[in-house]
């Protein structure tokens, strides 16, 4: 507990009962809608079902879930969702592995379409959650980022799409990053959907592409030659020069 200036005594701890269960009612619905998932496929042995961290265990996913995404495709594609969209929501690293996977059961354009629909989803709960419990939690995690990302949004106001482009499709400030602290920052939603939604195709292709050789891949870092981020930095300068233009401009 701690003492307030005029004398009140407050918890110390950073969330109101409110916030604390809007999160677990989060939280539940995602386990509720995995659980309905479980339910209706076919008694068998799942235990291969666990979160990927190698490039070998996403092998071994693979490897087993080809059968089911034939025979349970909706299934597939609703646990598929809900897990990306979960790990985006609670920053739960390892999406990257999420997206090849989409590229080794599904394809490039399908594979692509899921990805870039989950993270998107995946990008807006976790935009909402952070609206609603986000802000002392960034403050405490990400001091120095977030005053460096609040002086750039005030800054590029007029601009802010093409900002925001700029930073999905660059390595300037990490997704998980963007997510959390957009809405504290006052980036409006609208804003937020278009560039995640249009930022992330570049980058889902790439990896989703990489998907269809995921036996020969040695390592994550096999993903991007190159010519891929020399691409996506292409993009990101396109994507940012209309800003620059304008604040030259003015």
């Amino acid at each position: 507990m701690a003492k307030a200036k005029n004398g009140e005594v407050r918890s110390s701890f950073p969330l109101s009962f409110w916030e604390v269960a809007g999160a677990s009612a989060v939280v539940s619905g995602f386990v509720l809608g995995l659980l309905g998932v479980y339910l209706t496929m076919s008694a068998s042995d799942y235990s291969f079902l666990k979160r990927p961290r190698t490039l070998q265990d996403l092998q071994i996913l693979r490897d087993h879930l080809e059968g089911y995404t034939i025979d349970y495709t909706l299934q597939v594609l609703v646990g598929y969702s809900m897990v990306y969209i979960f790990m985006q929501t609670f920053m739960i690293p390892g999406t990257i592995f999420m997206s090849l996977l989409a590229g080794a059961l599904f394809g490039v354009l399908k594979g692509t379409a899921l990805a870039v629909f989950a993270a998107t989803a995946g990008a807006s709960s976790c935009y909402f959650l952070s609206k609603m419990i986000g802000r002392p939690i960034v403050f405490s995690l990400w001091p120095d980022k977030l005053k460096f990302f609040q002086a750039q949004v005030a800054k590029r106001r007029q601009r802010l799409l093409n900002y925001m482009l700029f930073l999905r499709v660059t390595p300037t400030l990490p997704n998980t990053f963007i997510n959390f602290a957009s809405p504290i920052v006052d980036v409006p939603y609208h804003t937020f959907f278009l560039a995640t939604v249009i930022g992330l195709i570049p980058t889902a292709y790439v990896t989703v592409r990489a998907g269809l050789a995921l036996g020969e891949l040695q390592s994550v870092g096999d993903l991007y030659d190159f010519h891929s981020i020399a691409a996506l930095f292409f993009i990101g300068v396109i994507s940012v020069t209309p800003t620059l233009m304008g604040k030259g401009a003015s």
